[in-house]
């Protein structure tokens, strides 16, 4: 029997219309879905009728199938003749585990893609009217995890993430938004730094708070934020709320 095919696809931040074409027709070939818990499951509906489905979901403290299972059953699908899909959440490589699943692949010495995917950095950002870059405001940004998955792991440089980026995003870091609002205070970061946080970012439940690194984990706690959720530190977060002004004030001009 001849191997199949892997494909591993970033499925988008949340909204179903944001999925690349490609991603769509490497679903609607499919022979077995391998998908996360933050894909959008109505894009399930888009696989053959006879295609099988799995759910390899994680959620903090609780995953439905470790990850090392995950990578031996894609190699086993695919050494099976199956044409294999495995949907995650954002992009795959961006901390979606892609690489090590691509890496078990590749060790196997079976054939496989990657299908890029918006991350959520970007798409969520972008559907609050958060700019990552700015003219003027905000010329870098960069994405850090605000989680820890072993002990071992060297935990994020926040003393040089404060001040060598404009725009810094931070994912799953809402369970640890106090210390990480402590450690860029700690390393200088003003008070008046403004700051978002997106739960839920570019679906119909989207919510976002905004407010400063003095009071974001007071408004947080008042909001009952949580996870999926992104925390977005920089002056950029403030063309937000010019957005909101302006279109406020267009508003009115119609009325």
């Amino acid at each position: 029997m001849s191997a199949g095919f892997a494909s591993i696809v970033g499925a988008g931040p949340g909204d179903p219309e944001l999925i690349t074409l490609k991603a769509l027709k490497r679903i609607r070939a499919a022979d077995v879905i391998l998908y996360d818990r933050l894909v959008n499951e109505e894009l399930l509906e888009y696989a053959r009728p006879d295609a099988e489905r799995i759910y390899c979901g994680k959620a903090p403290g609780r995953h439905s199938m470790p990850q090392w299972q995950i990578n031996e059953l894609l190699v086993a699908l695919v050494r099976q003749g199956k044409t294999a899909v495995r949907l995650k959440g954002g992009d795959p490589f961006v901390f979606g585990r892609g690489g090590e699943e691509a890496l078990a692949l590749a060790e196997a010495w079976l054939p496989y893609e990657i299908v890029p995917g918006i991350t959520s950095a970007i798409g969520s950002a972008a559907s609050s009217g958060i700019p990552l870059t700015h003219r003027g405001v905000a010329g870098s940004f960069a994405i850090v995890t605000g989680s820890l998955c072993h002990d071992n792991e060297k935990p994020p440089r926040w003393d040089l993430l404060a001040h060598s980026v404009d725009t810094l995003v931070v994912y799953m870091g809402v369970s640890r938004l106090g210390e990480i609002r402590a450690e860029l205070l700690r390393h200088g970061k003003p008070e008046s730094t403004p700051v978002a946080l997106i739960e839920r970012g570019t679906t119909a439940e989207e919510r976002v708070v905004a407010g400063t690194l003095a009071d974001i984990h007071k408004l947080a706690e008042a909001m009952k934020l949580e996870n999926p959720a992104l925390i977005v530190v920089g002056e950029a977060v403030s063309v937000r709320e010019s957005l909101l002004r302006l279109e406020a004030e267009a508003r009115l001009r119609i009325g």
